[in-house]
């Protein structure tokens, strides 16, 4: 059986955290919740739903996922697979086996899941987030002839893989960054739609307009990054 870790970066989760801990399926082997300075009780509820808590003072998406891949890292044991899922609820983590599927039973070094129209609770994306991911994944086609179609954050990928990746972006551009290297070393990859519903409590990106017109610039400046190369 693969050893499937999942790493879940949260910064102020306090009333979302239990949920999705809880609700991810006993094939994984390890939840990793990286604290990422929060001021509530997000450590202490996600401790009491059995998750395994670190913490990571600088404040950034990409700074939370390089410290959950730190620790991993810092184990005898390697796991197989990576999950990475946010913690404000919006994913159905119980859809994980789903997304996991293509890589243990394709071998599929990727797989993200893509929250397709259809399976979206009206509300769950604001206009931002649906036109941005709607760029990014066009230009990724346009440059690279990518098939992706969303950055989503639901995604797995086999651990050997990335860390060839050497993942480095420290905020809003871990998603893309990871995609388009993906993409650069021609690595296997596949989309599986998943549900997607409104958050719990308000998004630090997509729900102010710093915040995303911050995770606009980041995302298009690793996209011409790559175009250039």
């Amino acid at each position: 059986m693969a050893d499937i870790k999942v790493i879940i970066p949260a910064y102020n989760e306090v009333d979302s955290i239990a949920h999705v801990v809880n609700e991810l399926p006993k094939s994984v082997s390890e939840v990793i919740v990286v604290n990422n300075n929060s001021s509530d009780n997000t450590v202490k509820n996600a401790e009491t739903a059995g998750a395994t808590v670190i913490t990571e003072l600088r404040k950034g998406y990409g700074y939370a996922c390089l410290k959950g891949l730190e620790y991993i890292a810092s184990k005898s044991k390697q796991p197989d697979i990576i999950v990475f899922i946010d913690g404000d609820y919006s994913d159905y983590p119980e859809e994980l086996d789903n997304v996991v599927a293509p890589i243990l039973e394709d071998d599929i070094d990727f797989v993200v899941g893509a929250r397709r129209k259809n399976l979206r609770e009206e509300g769950s994306m604001t206009p931002q987030q649906v036109f941005g991911n709607w760029l990014a994944t066009f230009l990724m086609r346009l440059f690279f002839g990518a098939k992706f179609t969303d950055l989503g954050p639901f995604r797995a990928i086999k651990y050997d893989k990335l860390k060839e990746l050497n993942m480095e972006d420290k905020t809003y551009g871990w998603t893309v960054e990871m995609q388009l290297k993906i993409l650069k070393k021609k690595m296997t990859y596949t989309e599986v739609p998943v549900r997607y519903k409104r958050r719990i409590g308000i998004s630090k990106v997509s729900g102010t307009v710093k915040g995303s017109i911050f995770a606009g610039i980041k995302i298009l400046g690793w996209i011409f990054k790559y175009s250039i190369k």
